[in-house]
């Protein structure tokens, strides 16, 4: 459907607004989703938007589970996926720094930023960070680390990427990917393999080649 010249009655989907409305959180911060700009990017009336959410704050309560959905639940999953080594399941980790449909790192850093100003936010980030810095050491005591080593390993490779997000460090994909086993050395202890490399490298590769965001 054209989205300039919509069928007459056509209110769109909740999937469709909740989707203008990360645009307009990601570029210009929670601010910037407001009900009128949004029935205008979409060419819709106001009152279109009324159908599927009650008013303003429901639609950013849908915004908070689509972050806390993707970005915290995607870092769990790849966190419990199978792996033989630690650095293997490092590796499995990692997949969420390069491959944005794992994790969002515009999102996270917009929702860092909304988590300032707004104390329900806040809380909502301060349990993600928890939830998250648990999957990661749990990694960690899976492959034998005392509980100790294993929180502080987690917490310095979390708060690592926490960084890389919100001093918004522009590494290209081929310089992360050059990066990637030295830190898993650096995180883990443990050197990837050249098979662990070579395998992270080509999943990786094909997504790049096929235009996926890194």
């Amino acid at each position: 459907m054209n989205k300039e010249t919509p069928e007459r009655g056509w209110r769109g989907t909740p999937e469709l607004w909740l989707e203008a409305a990360y645009g307009l959180l990601v570029d210009g911060g929670v601010e910037a989703v407001k009900v009128m700009p949004l029935a205008e990017k979409l060419g819709l009336s106001r009152t279109s938007f009324y159908w599927h959410f009650a008013d303003r704050e429901a639609l950013l309560a849908g915004l908070v589970d689509r972050w806390q959905a993707k970005n915290t639940g995607n870092l769990v999953a790849r966190c419990e996926a199978e792996a033989a080594t630690v650095s293997e399941a490092m590796l499995n980790l990692f997949d969420c720094w390069v491959d944005l449909t794992l994790f969002d790192s515009r999102l996270e850093f917009a929702m860092r930023t909304w988590s300032l100003t707004d104390p329900a936010v806040a809380v909502a980030m301060t349990r993600a960070d928890e939830t998250r810095i648990a999957a990661i050491t749990a990694v960690f005591c899976r492959f034998g680390y005392g509980a100790t080593e294993a929180d502080a390993r987690a917490r310095t490779l979390y708060l690592t990427q926490v960084g890389y997000i919100t001093l918004r460090s522009n590494e290209n994909f081929d310089t992360r990917m050059e990066r990637i086993p030295a830190y898993v050395l650096t995180f883990s202890g443990v050197a990837p393999s050249v098979a662990e490399v070579a395998a992270y490298r080509k999943r990786h590769t094909v997504r790049s080649a096929a235009g996926a965001a890194p």
